[in-house]
């Protein structure tokens, strides 16, 4: 990898940010690099991929199917991670990623991951919790925007 440190921008993302220099070093030996154009797709929705993304470099649009027409329903930025449910649980994907200008993106297999728990019982813990707080995060903020539509429609609550 020529143009960034793997390890550097696991670092500053939120999958890294409780780790230590070796443990992101550890963790950075076992990720790949993806990089797009604008426009091309990292997944697709209801694919069949388990892989953990981190964006590096870029900005990523999360888009779902909806009547049969493509929505962007969130912009990614570069650190956060996306796919930490069906890189846990295994089921297909729920919503498509493309680049809305060229990224980079660090990638995680889950086999990759697992054979750290052997040597590196701890980073795999600190990981765990992190997918979990990157889990609760995205959730919260789904509440949140559920809740600001719902008071835009019944006019309640809010100023609109």
């Amino acid at each position: 990898m020529t143009d960034i440190d793997k390890t550097q921008a696991l670092a500053g993302s939120t999958l890294g940010g409780e780790l230590d220099a070796d443990e992101c070093r550890a963790l950075a030996e076992r990720m790949g690099v993806i990089s797009l154009q604008a426009g091309e797709t990292l997944v697709d929705e209801d694919q069949d991929r388990r892989t953990l993304f981190v964006l590096v470099r870029g900005r990523l649009c999360v888009c779902k199917s909806v009547g049969g027409k493509e929505e962007t329903v969130y912009r990614m930025r570069p650190g956060e991670c996306a796919g930490t449910r069906a890189f846990v649980d295994g089921k297909p994907r729920r919503a498509a990623l493309r680049a809305e200008e060229p990224v980079t993106v660090l990638t995680l297999e889950p086999e990759d991951f697992d054979a750290l728990i052997e040597t590196h019982p701890r980073l795999v813990f600190k990981v765990m919790r992190a997918i979990f707080r990157i889990t609760h995060s995205n959730l919260m903020r789904m509440n949140l925007e559920s809740a600001e539509m719902r008071n835009y429609l019944l006019k309640s609550g809010g100023r609109y």
